[in-house]
């Protein structure tokens, strides 16, 4: 999100935004209630109008070779 909106903005957006895609909650309590990160990554894009070209979220296992 940080790479998104920006530190202070992605963490106002984290902590306050209620999200309809997560059943109105914030994406902090979401992931605090288990609900994996892609899948509120794909609510934060979908809800918030992101761009398709920005809607990759890097697979970090991938990248620990």
């Amino acid at each position: 999100m940080e790479q998104e909106f920006g530190q202070g903005y992605a963490a106002l957006v984290a902590q306050d935004q209620a999200l309809g895609s997560l059943g109105s909650r914030t994406v902090e309590q979401a992931l605090a209630d288990g609900e994996p990160v892609r899948q509120v990554w794909r609510a934060v894009v979908r809800d918030l109008d992101v761009p398709p070209e920005h809607h990759h979220l890097p697979d970090r296992r991938r990248s620990r070779s």
